[in-house]
């Protein structure tokens, strides 16, 4: 027996086919389902209807969800339509709650409207009208569309009329069709000669020779159509009883009623006797099939075959008894609880002694959504007993597994019928009950009972973990709101202010004030009035001030205030404030050599965590120049006259500058060529001055350069609490200005950045003798004490030591060789020792070289040909193109000429003089958009030492194999069919206003195929815009390579801050999920990771009283973590100096129900797959791929790549 099948079950000899009624009905040669209160007649076929939960299959099982009805004839129909959906040879899968046609692709939406569709899909929301002839259609129109030669869609409320094609709408008028069938809700009349009626009429649908499915209220009849049970399980959503001829079956069929109540017979009409079988009419629930098992969504039990195979095992359940069998009996009558039509029987549920307070789940022993799953084992229980509340004695139900929305797929090895009956079964006793178990859910916010979140892993060993969060304690009760009125109203917010003032021996010094919502530290009377005098016209005003909230000292309302009190301690201590950290010029550090200063300081926040109130306290240092921008534009002019002005504007733009005499700092967004120190301003008073007056008047500097520009500052426009709208410029002198930030030339210069690291990246005794050194001044300075102590702050004097753990090291598989990894985690040694997992032979190829690196070029030809043999790489002898300079046309057309005479060629190699960006850029373009070509481009300087070449060579070709397409190392990941996606943003260089999204996602198994996008965007334009474009289009390509879907999808997304944390889970998300309505019957579990790189937390491994770097692999999941999410904070990467900054991972969404330790462990494993750099990194790999190509894209190509190259990391 085909264990995937349902055990074949014949009908016992001398037992007819009867179906279970509830209502009227009429059965003339067929069985006759439905629900309807009008009339429905059909010819040739079956006629199938909503009876609150009736599903029909000829040949494919039915899944669904659909509150509606689906009607297949060769392939499935999976969806949750509200409406109705039927397909001639294709799948339809939506949510739509109108209607869907498809006469050869797939329709996919979630459109109220229809949606009828020729040759390709249709996907959208749209209210309205959507007609597409070859091309998708995506919207949500809310207009009309009428069109002659195709199909009409809409929700018209007038009428529709359409000659040659089919008319689909949701028209309140009249609809009518020649020729085409007719799909709608009209609430009139439809008729059709030749074509299937479909709709929700109220009226009357009168079909000749197709079925008629619906939802119609009226009748249905079938003719000559067979439609009855044989042998095969049903599992839906009907309110009755599923019953079907089983075999072994010990109780005799009944003649009239053998199933569930309310049954009451009733007279039928003339000529259309009743047939022998017993009567069919108005059952809730009446579910039969003839070849294929229904599986839906059942809310009820199942009857239990005494010879029908044992369960397998559940997760869910635990079977050690043997079901009783059925007894062989006369069933026993049932004395109605009242007369009455309809009340001979109570519910399912009350006629086994269950009432509505307590619910069931969706299935017990969940067992798949789908009808055609594999068989899943189940383990069997003793289930509990449940009585029947009628006369007939105890009747019990066995629920074997409930075919419906679980979690182990079982399909059409369910071997029994399961329904949503209404009634009691009049079976015999002893057929125990199953307690539902409810599907998985997305993992909610708080547990029930209010507790946190589950967050905490176990895995790993314990270590002590210091960081620097500082603990605060809060000795106020509360913080206290008011709601302040003036009457009459003041208008003025800065005069509301002054009356407050004069008020400090009610409301005390220290007051939160925006204008109407005052919050204090202590407590007025629940209302307090107050006088004041406007001192414009000298009227009195009364000020109201109410009660509103009693905050608790945690609250998050109160984080605001308790930060503005800390930026006045800080400036107590004498930190200056810039931009948003305060710093020391008094403990600055000059390097002359490099004409720069190292301005030591702090960022401060006050945060409310897990653990309580926290003050996050982290180092930090300005770098500031002390070339001021003059300085930089006459360096400027001195190289390049001609073009002094585009040369300034390209260096200029952008910067940040500091200006010394307010210690303020500006973005520059323009130059102002036309203006100079001598031209005159406004000030706020009215009065006109000069910028050189001003600033001799305000600050005493005298202005020494009269012809200078001026730099334009633009802020971006800000609120005050009136509501009045900030904006405008602000001009700045470059003779006042100085740069900040490191210069791009010293960057790119080793012992400059190697002298400048050594006071910036401080050891972790420095980093945390520093927090210690602010921690004791704090509690030194008696102001700084007072002024916390009037909001009841209190702050420790030592950092936070909490426990953490160290995830186990992973173990490194290449082609032939596994390793587990060192403590270093670093495994360059064996990646070249032994074969990357798979290699490409690199046959053609050529490297091009100017004339002056010819030597050097050969020999990293023969160095290649030294080294690639124990890497398992196969290389041809390359063609060597010599160029007669190094000029950026050279090389272009070089390149160009030898992809034209060559197509075939698999990699160009170019080596090139000097770190110049234009020539990169040419090259780049030409081989990534317009002639698609991996490439590799090698500084000469990189390869001139002969004694690193080997090593350089060997690493060269590492990542040459890469944009290949080949394999180098992988880790185990135990989920199967698992899809990770990295996404990160970047802004494009060329146009400031245009963001460049990267998306990578895995395609196999081994984590070893990826597959990239890339998607310009506007400001305004959200992301998910072109995420969902990028996702569709891999999860295609996952299925060319596996010829099927993930059932997992982990999104891994950086570049998201803590504000925009919600707007991604309500918006984000759902757009997302909507992507998979898309693929017929297919939801994936989902899993929505945010990556936080540029976070101030900082951890140091603790013992003996000692602080140290901690270890690659140590997790920390609370104390310090967000109260309202499940994150972690995780170190994966070795640091070799300086402190340990990890990484925050915030799961917002999670369905497929991983464990915190799933979590953490599988983001670690990804930090291991990023073949850049044989070692583990701050993220996980797919996010720094995603981060390379996008920053590829916005700096040097600006356009998408070619599309020949996405299934290569050609962006290395």
């Amino acid at each position: 027996m085909d264990p995937n099948k349902p055990p074949y079950l014949p009908r016992p000899p001398g037992v007819p086919d009867v179906p279970v009624a509830r209502g009227r009905g009429l059965h003339a040669d067929e069985s006759l389902l439905g629900r309807a209160r009008g009339l429905g007649v059909s010819a040739d076929e079956p006629s199938v209807g909503r009876a609150r939960g009736l599903a029909v299959v000829l040949e494919e099982p039915w899944v669904g969800r659909a509150r509606g009805l689906a009607r297949i004839a060769d392939e499935p129909s999976v969806g949750r339509a509200r409406g109705l959906a039927r397909i001639a040879d294709e799948p339809s899968v939506g949510r739509a709650r109108g209607l869907a046609r498809i006469a050869d692709e797939p329709s996919v939406g979630r459109a109220r409207g229809l949606a009828r569709i020729a040759d390709e899909p249709s996907v959208g929301r749209a209210r309205g009208l959507a007609v597409v002839l070859e091309e998708p259609w995506v919207g949500r129109a809310r207009g009309l569309a009428r069109i002659a030669d195709e199909p009409s869609v809409g929700r018209a409320r007038g009428l529709a009329r359409i000659a040659d094609e089919p008319s689909v709408g949701r028209a309140r008028g009249l609809a009518v069709v020649l020729e085409e069938p007719w799909v709608g809700r009209a609430r009139g009349l439809a008729r059709i000669a030749d074509e299937p009626s479909v709709g929700r009429a109220l009226g009357l649908a009168q079909i000749a020779d197709e079925p008629s499915v619906g939802r119609a209220r009226g009748l249905a009849v079938a003719l000559e159509e067979p439609w009855v049970a044989l042998a095969e399980p049903v599992a839906g959503t009907g309110r009755g009883l599923a019953s079907t001829a089983l075999d072994a079956l010990l109780f005799p069929y009944v003649r009239g009623s053998p199933g569930l109540g309310r049954y009451k017979p009733l007279s039928v009409a003339q000529g259309m006797e009743e047939e022998e079988g017993g009567r069919i009419g108005r059952a809730r629930g009446l579910l039969h099939t003839s070849q294929e098992p229904v599986a839906g969504k059942g809310r009820s039990t199942a009857l239990f075959l005494k010879e029908s195979e044992p369960l397998g095992k559940s997760e869910h359940v635990d079977t050690s008894e043997v079901i009783p069998c059925l007894q062989e009996e006369e069933p026993p009558k049932v004395q109605a609880d009242d007369p009455g039509p309809g009340s001979f029987l109570l519910s399912m549920f009350r006629g086994m002694g269950i009432e509505q307070g307590r619910p069931w789940g969706r299935g017990a022993a969940t067992l798949g959504r789908g009808a055609v799953g594999e068989h899943k084992d189940v383990q069997s229980v003793v289930p509990p007993v449940v009585s029947a509340a009628s006369e007939a004695g105890d009747a019990h139900y066995y629920a074997g597994g409930f075919a419906g929305r679980g979690l182990s797929g079982v399909g059409k090895a369910v071997g029994f019928p399961a329904g949503r009956g209404s009634g009691a079964p009049l079976i015999p006793k002893e057929i125990p009950v199953t307690p539902a178990v409810r599907p998985p859910k997305a993992e909610p916010k708080m547990e029930a009972g209010g507790k946190p979140l589950q967050k905490v892993g176990t895995m790993g060993h314990p270590v002590s973990i210091a960081s620097n969060y500082v603990p605060i304690r809060c000795r106020n009760e509360a913080v206290f709101q008011y709601h302040v009125v003036f009457t009459p109203n003041v208008e003025s917010v800065s005069m509301r202010f002054g009356m407050m003032k004069d008020h400090r021996s009610t409301t005390g010094d220290i007051m939160a004030f925006d204008g109407s919502i005052l919050y204090l530290p202590k407590r007025l009377e629940e209302v307090v009035h107050l006088k004041a005098e406007r001192k414009t016209d000298n009227r009195e005003i009364d000020i109201k001030i109410q009660m509103t909230k009693i905050l608790p000292p945690h609250s998050d309302l109160c984080i605001p205030f308790y930060n503005v009190v800390l930026r006045r301690v800080m400036k107590i201590l004498g930190l200056n404030l810039i931009g948003r950290n305060h710093y020391d010029p008094r403990s600055a550090v000059v390097l002359s050599k490099h004409r720069l200063q190292v301005w030591p300081g702090y960022s401060t926040a006050i945060k409310h965590t897990d653990g309580g109130l926290y003050l996050a306290v982290d180092i930090s240092h300005k770098v500031l120049r002390n070339d001021s921008v003059l300085d930089v534009m006459n360096e400027i002019y001195q190289q390049s006259r001609e073009s002094f002005k585009d040369e300034c504007t390209k260096e200029l733009i952008g910067s940040i500058v500091i200006t010394r005499y307010n210690n303020r700092t500006y973005r520059i967004d323009d130059i102002e060529w036309d203006k100079s120190p001598k031209h005159s301003f406004t000030m706020a008073d009215g009065s006109e001055t000069t910028f050189v007056d001003y600033y001799r008047k305000n600050y005493g500097i005298t202005v020494k350069e009269l012809d200078q520009p001026l730099l334009v500052h633009r802020p971006k426009e800000r609120s005050k609490p009136g509501g009045k709208v900030i904006t405008g410029e602000i001009l700045i002198l470059p003779e006042l200005s100085f740069m900040t930030g490191i210069p791009e030339k010293m960057k790119k210069d080793f012992r400059a950045m190697k002298d400048l690291t050594m006071h910036i990246n401080v050891s972790v005794e420095q980093h945390t003798h520093s927090l210690k050194q602010l921690l004791h001044n704090i509690s030194t300075s008696q102001e700084a004490v007072k002024e916390l102590s009037r909001w009841g702050l209190e702050i420790s004097s030592d950092i936070l030591v909490t426990q953490g753990r160290t995830l186990p090291m992973e173990t490194i598989c290449l082609q032939s060789a596994t390793f587990v990894t060192s403590p270093t985690v670093d495994w360059s040694r064996e990646v070249v020792r032994d074969s990357s997992i798979s290699c490409i032979p690199l046959d053609r190829w050529v490297v091009f070289y100017p004339r002056r690196a010819a030597d050097q070029a050969e020999e990293l030809v023969s160095t290649f040909g030294k080294v690639a043999g124990p890497m398992g790489l196969r290389l041809a002898r390359p063609v060597c193109v010599e160029l007669r300079d190094d000029r950026t046309e050279t090389y272009v057309k070089t390149i160009q000429s030898q992809l034209s005479s060559e197509p075939n060629v698999q990699l160009v190699v170019c080596i090139v003089t000097g770190n110049r960006d234009d020539l990169y850029s040419a090259i780049k373009k030409l081989c990534c958009v317009q002639s698609p070509c991996p490439s590799q481009v090698i500084n000469v300087r990189t390869i001139s030492q002969p004694q690193k070449l080997r090593s350089v060579a060997q690493k060269i070709l590492l990542q040459m194999n890469c944009k290949l397409g080949g394999e180098l190392w992988t880790v185990h990941v135990p989920l199967k069919h698992l899809m990770v996606i990295g996404v990160d943003v970047h802004h494009d260089t060329s146009k400031k206003t245009q963001s460049v999204m990267g998306f990578v996602a895995s395609l196999n198994s081994l984590m070893t195929k990826w597959y990239s996008r890339v998607t310009f965007q506007m400001p305004n334009e959200e992301i998910i815009n072109g995420f969902r474009v990028c996702l569709l289009a891999a999860l295609q390509k996952y299925y060319e390579v596996n010829h099927s879907f993930p059932e997992k999808i982990v999104i891994y997304r950086d570049g998201v801050s803590d504000g925009q944390l919600k707007t991604v889970e309500l918006y984000e998300i759902p757009q997302i999920l909507k992507c998979f309505e898309t693929f017929p019957n297919y939801e994936p579990k989902l899993v929505f990771i945010v990556v936080q790189k540029r976070i101030n937390t900082t951890l140091y491994a603790f013992g003996g009283n000692r602080f140290g770097t901690p270890p690659p692999g140590t997790v920390l999941d609370h104390t310090v973590t967000n109260g309202e999410w499940v994150d972690f904070f995780l170190m994966a990467h070795s640091i070799r100096q300086g402190c340990g900054f990890p990484t925050h991972y915030i799961s917002i969404y999670n369905t497929a129900n991983l464990t915190p330790d799933h979590l953490q462990r599988l983001t670690f494993k990804m930090c291991h797959l990023y073949w850049n750099w044989p070692g583990t990194i701050r993220v996980p790999a797919p996010c720094k791929y995603a981060h390379k190509l996008a920053y590829l894209s916005a700096q040097f190509l600006h356009s998408e790549p070619a599309i020949q190259l996405c299934d290569k990391l050609y962006f290395l």
